[in-house]
């Protein structure tokens, strides 16, 4: 990998699967919608881990202060720390990378 770029995502969706194939079924507790009226939510495995909580600890999400409060932060310390997922490399936080595209002001 060595500076070259690769699909994380397609990573992160294969360690997902992975996780959630242990202990189904999943249950997701709605807290609203964002500003594309995607539902916000909070999901769980059958035996009560978090899923987003495991997605950032593991460094495959990123704690998204606007939805979350903070929730995830120590999470996300852990992976940084621990170089896990996207963070053992470079890569543009998703909500930066989208505004700078469409050159507007990053919301996240």
């Amino acid at each position: 990998m060595a500076g070259r770029p690769y699909r994380c995502g397609k990573d992160a969706a294969f360690a997902l699967d992975e996780f959630l194939s242990k202990s189904r079924p999943i249950r997701c507790v709605g807290h609203g919608k964002d500003r594309y009226r995607r539902v916000v939510a909070d999901c769980f495995r059958a035996d009560g881990q978090s899923v987003n909580s495991w997605l950032v600890r593991q460094g495959w999400a990123i704690d998204w202060l606007r939805y979350s409060k903070g929730l995830f932060r120590g999470d996300q310390a852990i992976a940084q720390a621990a170089r896990a997922g996207g963070w053992r490399g470079s890569f543009e936080i998703p909500c930066e990378a989208r505004a700078a595209r469409s050159k507007r002001r990053a919301a996240c």
